[in-house]
């Protein structure tokens, strides 16, 4: 069985965490020493939101565009894989969207992997004047064919496709890219009936997670993406299992209350645990490895209070991490 792997999202202002930092360069440099940082310790990718406004509510502070700062992230670093969790369809059309993708892919030296999903963020969409559809139904029938025009533009020489949502006509992307096929697709989202399904057909890799209490519901998934794969004549051990985990890593004296905040979101600490590990290093090491017996094999750590200073990642590499290599 292969060892698993670790991602890490980056400061990015998403979720509050440059709001201490005033400068936008400054902020911008913070995020790329993390990420730098994260490829010297040996993480195995790095991770950054597709937003535009802060969550839970648009305040007035920083959030760095997702795919330039990838391309940004790309001359950075050298050795580290680069992502999005996840692109939002919605906001790029598809085939732009995978000129973008390989050109990021050229200039990472073949770093890339693509996450995509189907959109949420309503009140995005709305101030950013994009049309939002009502239903999560038909916001996965656009990233269904929104995958088959991405693929068609990675791999055929004039790529055509046309649908009730999106049409290409012999449309030329060049270069396509160093990976071949193409970057691994990663499709976020846990919905049993379509997007494990899309994920299945189309995907290199899942990412689902947010119930770090409930192992059952993993091995649940899991299992329905097992059977799409079945359908689809795919080998379910050949697609990553990756889960994000809202990581609070406390050292001695440190405060949980104080510490989580930020990330809680007016919720109590003890409602934040149900779906974040907070604790010391022997928790989180038995977190992740409650996840990996239950299936996944890749962990993606997000919500790092403190992480702009680094001084907690070298603890998470030095205390956490070597359980797992």
């Amino acid at each position: 069985m292969a060892p698993v792997r670790f991602g890490l999202f980056l400061p990015q202002g998403w979720i509050l965490d440059l709001v201490d930092i005033e400068d936008p360069i400054e902020q911008y440099e913070t995020m790329s020493r993390v990420a730098q940082t994260a490829e010297r310790l040996g993480f195995d990718s790095i991770w950054l939101f597709d937003h535009f406004h802060t969550y839970f509510k648009p305040v007035l502070e920083t959030t760095f565009e997702c795919w330039t700062s990838t391309a940004a992230l790309a001359r950075d670093t050298s050795r580290i894989r680069l992502g999005q969790m996840v692109t939002c369809n919605g906001y790029r059309n598809p085939a732009l969207m995978a000129k973008m993708a390989s050109t990021v892919d050229v200039l990472s030296h073949g770093r890339l992997d693509f996450g995509i999903g189907a959109g949420w963020y309503e009140h995005e969409y709305l101030a950013y004047g994009y049309d939002f559809p009502p239903t999560p139904g038909e916001r996965l029938r656009m990233l269904g064919e929104a995958l088959q025009v991405i693929r068609a533009m990675w791999t055929d020489p004039y790529a055509s496709f046309e649908g009730n949502y999106y049409k290409v006509s012999g449309a030329i992307n060049e270069p396509k890219g160093v990976q071949k096929p193409h970057p691994p697709i990663w499709i976020g989202g846990s919905g049993e009936k379509v997007t494990l399904k899309l994920a299945a057909q189309y995907g290199d890799a899942t990412n689902f997670g947010g119930h770090v209490t409930d192992m059952s519901w993993y091995t649940h998934k899991l299992d329905v993406v097992r059977a799409h794969c079945e359908g689809f004549g795919r080998d379910p051990d050949a697609l990553i299992r990756s889960t994000n985990v809202e990581t609070t890593l406390l050292r001695a004296g440190d405060d949980a209350v104080a510490l989580t905040e930020r990330y809680r979101r007016g919720q109590s600490l003890e409602e934040y645990k149900t779906h974040a590990v907070v604790g010391g290093p022997q928790e989180v090491i038995d977190t992740y490895g409650r996840l990996i017996d239950a299936g996944m094999n890749y962990i993606v750590v997000s919500d790092v209070p403190g992480l702009a200073t680094t001084d907690i990642l070298e603890y998470l590499a030095a205390e956490v991490l070597p359980a797992f290599r």
